[in-house]
């Protein structure tokens, strides 16, 4: 009788952990197929096209069709497109020669100054992983700050990647406030059948520790390049996953917020 129970629990907990993996791929739709096409560029003839053009053709192609399959909605594709936005300003100001932060040293049509119109598209599929992860897991958020919390917090996150190469880096006083700010926030999940929970903070620690890893593989295979990767690559260093803290917090904010506000003007609207 305990085996069985034992047996069945075990059971439960694999496939559990089987249909989380599915769904986080799931997930992945869009970051995982522009990674797949930073590897695939550099194995694969482009007949004459530039790699930074055609990835971000290709990437332009993929949420076309993620689009009109259903997969990802045009609400969602507002989010993205915003996020590229976000990404490219932020783009253009860290790899302006006087700040030097990383470069893009291949040649490319579709560019502003040298930074190739792709590259926005890495934070975009940030906030294309949180927007599925939100729908496919059922995601609510408890004891989440209100607005006028939240949105300065996102704006000085913002602001903090442009002034911390003229002023103290703030990030170090950002982080401990928002660990007081969201320390009560616990995010619901469903993979299955039971709603399972998270402390916020921990989510947005394991995002960031993830895409530091997707970071090291972008580098890998030269989507872009810090400065002492330029003549070989290294490891990127363990400080930038509070760059990519922060970066989640803001994406997270943004897509909150967003479907918060969304969900408002429906019950408002509603007969």
């Amino acid at each position: 009788m305990i085996n069985c129970r034992y047996y069945s629990k075990m059971s439960g907990f694999f496939r559990e952990l089987f249909v989380f993996g599915v769904k986080q791929a799931r997930a992945c739709v869009f970051a995982g197929s522009f990674f797949a096409l930073l590897f695939l560029s550099n194995h694969i003839p482009l007949f004459g096209l530039a790699r930074y053009d055609f990835l971000f053709l290709a990437a332009v192609a993929i949420q076309i069709l993620l689009v009109a399959l259903k997969i990802e909605t045009v609400d969602e594709l507002k989010v993205i497109v915003c996020f590229h936005l976000v990404g490219l300003v932020l783009e253009l100001y860290k790899t302006n020669p006087a700040i030097g932060s990383w470069s893009y040293p291949e040649a490319g049509f579709f560019k502003i100054a040298t930074v190739p119109l792709y590259s926005g598209f890495m934070y975009a599929s940030v906030a294309s992983y949180i927007s599925q992860a939100w729908n496919l897991m059922k995601l609510r958020l408890t004891d989440y700050p209100p607005y006028r919390v939240t949105i300065p917090i996102c704006v000085a996150v913002y602001l903090n990647f442009f002034t911390n190469h003229f002023l103290p880096d703030a990030r170090w006083i950002l982080i401990p406030l928002i660990a007081v700010v969201f320390f009560k926030t616990v995010a619901h999940f469903t993979v299955t059948d039971h709603e399972h929970r998270m402390p916020l903070l921990v989510s947005f620690g394991l995002i960031a520790f993830f895409i530091w890893i997707a970071e090291n593989i972008s580098t890998y295979f030269g989507a872009w390049k810090y400065p002492d990767q330029i003549h070989a690559w290294n490891l990127v260093s363990f400080g930038k996953i509070s760059s990519w803290f922060l970066l989640v917090i803001i994406s997270v904010i943004i897509v909150a917020d967003l479907k918060h506000l969304k969900r408002r003007r429906a019950a408002r609207h509603a007969p």
